[in-house]
């Protein structure tokens, strides 16, 4: 029998089912976009994510709202279930791009691909002042960071103690991980203050009859003195003579630190009669710790300092930052009352 002629579709039917493959088509075209385009909130170039140490899943989604890094959690949700994320969740800290998307997210935050903080350490007075700069840059427990520059036992291995901590902040910039313990941030510093001290800076530490931790301290007063570092060599001679003779060093740093009054712009007999270890007018030799956290110019300024018979200075009265040095007492008085007159001149009490 021949064959019957097929009947040709209905245009509607032809319409509709074009319509509906165009609707599918544009369906997975947008649930893609979705899943794998831009997942970002609106910040600048790029933002920081923090992970903390324990996290889990559930905190990973609610910090990426809370932190306002994703537009769209769920989106972030399905893609990260579907790469096995929620099982392998890395405290740190993450940098996320403007624009990424979940994909290239959930890989990063996979892989615990962190990047590090630069920690800037400058001129730090007080040990408090270590901790804060830390435990505000690094998830460090401020606790546990206080507890460890306190732990007479534990300092005791690198030749430290609770008053010579400090020598071992070595002003620099550190590389750490954000999530590096209290314990772990300590002993890296630690060991660049131990590369800080090589042999040539040890033995020309020795060739002054001094530890590096007591040319540290008095690096620190250096560092006090003046911002100046071609003067520093200098500063560091008067020092030195004054230790070699017996004579107390005198260093109106050291009574501010004693006091806890670093905003003094001048030093009166009441403020040199106080009683701490840390006042050199009362005391002789070096004071039990540092008062600051000295540069690697002062700590080279003390173990190479200029050849002079230096012992006293004054600074100068045109407000320069430069210091008048003498060698007798009545000369330095001399220095000291034009000072003085510079001081009263301009108002400063």
């Amino acid at each position: 029998m021949p064959n019957k002629p097929k009947k040709n579709k209905s245009p509607w039917v032809r319409r509709i089912a074009i319509i509906a493959t165009c609707l599918l088509a544009g369906a997975f075209v947008i649930a893609a976009y979705l899943l794998m385009g831009p997942n970002t909130r609106s910040f600048g170039d790029k933002k920081y994510f923090y992970i903390p140490t324990g996290s889990r899943y559930e905190d990973v989604l609610k910090g990426l709202s809370e932190q306002e890094i994703v537009s769209s959690p769920s989106t972030f949700n399905i893609v990260a279930r579907q790469l096995g994320y929620p099982d392998r969740v890395k405290a740190g800290r993450y940098e996320i791009k403007k624009g990424m998307g979940n994909l290239e997210i959930v890989r990063i935050l996979r892989s615990g691909r962190q990047t590090p903080v630069r920690l800037v350490v400058n001129k730090l007075r007080l040990k408090e002042d270590f901790v804060r700069l830390v435990s505000s840059n690094l998830e460090a427990d401020s606790t546990t960071m206080l507890a460890i520059l306190n732990d007479a036992v534990y300092l005791r291995q690198f030749g430290l103690d609770t008053t010579t901590v400090m020598c071992a902040v070595v002003p620099n910039t550190y590389e750490f991980y954000w999530n590096t313990s209290a314990g772990k941030v300590f002993e890296k510093i630690e060991s660049a203050y131990e590369n800080f001290w090589n042999e040539t800076r040890r033995q020309k530490a020795q060739a002054l009859n001094l530890t590096p931790v007591q040319v540290t301290v008095l690096a620190s007063i250096v560092e006090e003195e003046t911002n100046r570092n071609d003067e520093k060599p200098v500063i560091a001679s008067v020092y030195l003579n004054r230790l070699r003779t017996g004579m107390r060093l005198g260093a109106d740093p050291t009574v501010k630190f004693a006091l806890r009054n670093f905003a003094l712009r001048r030093i009166y007999n009441v403020h040199t009669e106080y009683d701490s270890p840390y006042n050199t007018y009362r005391y002789y030799g070096l004071p039990p710790g540092p008062i600051c956290t000295p540069s690697s110019k002062s700590i080279d300024a003390v173990l190479t300092p200029a050849d002079t018979d230096y012992l006293f200075f004054a600074a100068r009265p045109d407000g320069s930052g430069y210091h008048s040095f003498a060698v007798t007492f009545k000369e330095h008085l001399d220095n000291a009352r034009a000072y003085q007159k510079g001081l009263n001149a301009r108002g400063i009490k």
